[in-house]
């Protein structure tokens, strides 16, 4: 345990909730947080416990003594990371296709994000669950982009806030099998663990409230490469939705329908399409653009990362096919 502290209650904040008090003064921490140390018994007002609900009044002494943050159990594990920015809140990375964002069930790689980032800062006591050391959202392991990790219990707090609110711009590209209805569109599909298979998610009735929006950036022969816009953060959101669609992401292992695909075209065209498939070996999506608030002053940020070169070079093979037609 840290030591003890003691706050009094100002007059301008008699009649205040204790875990809105406290949030209010203790910036770090999130309020959930603070309602966690409440019904563990480490907050007090006037040597009592307390409920979070607890109306105070001036004059009172409110008395905590909060855990301290627990250390990753993960080893730190050295891994070249491409970082665009860094300071004392925060981190943003272009994360390669491959590197798995943080430990998860199963089978795991040595080497994750969240290893590569303990490395990274040496002596870090990060916010957030102890295997996604302060990691407030996710990429797929094959789907390459932009992350932005919390480095302080500030910006882990304030971060996951403008996620929930979606106060976050996160913006894909993806080539995608056929060429959908129109020029842009939207899906809404609630998305939950595929009953047949945990690893896969699926369109479920009974599932989490999931939107996508999508615009066309070009259209190939075959293919069409599309600007996505997320409104929520669910697993494979993408990937499944665009399949619900009818046209899966190129590349796709688990949801790309290949088979399908391939079948609809020439057997030379065929030759082709599964050279670029074989390119790949991933779902040919990439998280390029990502711009939120910066957790300490407010200011926006604003960031952006060139398509990664192994679907770079499927478009330019694309662009330069079109060009000899």
């Amino acid at each position: 345990m840290t030591a003890l502290r003691t706050i009094e209650v100002p007059e301008d904040a008699a009649g205040a909730r204790l875990d809105r008090f406290l949030a209010a003064r203790l910036p770090d921490h999130s309020r959930t947080r603070i309602q966690e140390w409440i019904r563990d018994g480490l907050v007090r007002v006037g040597g009592a416990a307390a409920r979070a609900s607890r109306v105070l009044e001036s004059g009172e002494t409110v008395e905590f003594d909060p855990p301290q943050a627990t250390p990753s159990t993960l080893q730190a594990e050295a891994f070249p990371l491409s970082v665009l920015f860094e300071d004392e809140d925060i981190a943003v990375i272009s994360k390669p296709a491959g590197l798995q964002t943080h430990p998860g069930a199963g089978r795991e790689p040595r080497v994750t994000l969240a290893h590569a980032l303990l490395a990274r800062y040496p002596g870090w006591l990060p916010p957030g669950a102890p295997d996604r050391p302060g990691i407030v959202h996710r990429l797929d392991r094959d789907t390459s982009g932009l992350l932005v990790i919390a480095r302080s219990s500030r910006a882990h707090r304030e971060l996951s806030r403008q996620i929930q609110a979606r106060e976050v711009t996160r913006r894909y590209v993806a080539l995608v099998w056929g060429r959908p209805d129109g020029e842009e569109g939207r899906i809404e599909l609630p998305l939950g663990r595929d009953p047949k298979d945990r690893r896969r998610i699926a369109v479920r009735p009974d599932g989490r409230p999931a939107a996508t929006r999508w615009r066309v950036l070009r259209v190939f022969r075959d293919l069409t490469l599309l600007e996505i816009g997320l409104e929520s953060g669910r697993t494979h959101q993408i990937r499944v939705h665009t399949a619900a669609l009818g046209h899966p992401v190129f590349g796709d292992p688990v949801y790309g329908g290949a088979r399908v695909w391939l079948d609809r075209v020439s057997p030379s065209r065929r030759v082709q399409l599964a050279r670029w498939w074989r390119g790949l070996n991933r779902q040919a999506l990439h998280a390029y653009h990502l711009a939120f608030r910066h957790p300490r002053d407010g200011s926006r940020l604003r960031f952006e990362a060139p398509v990664s070169p192994d679907i770079d070079q499927v478009l330019l093979d694309l662009c330069h096919e079109e060009a000899s037609e």
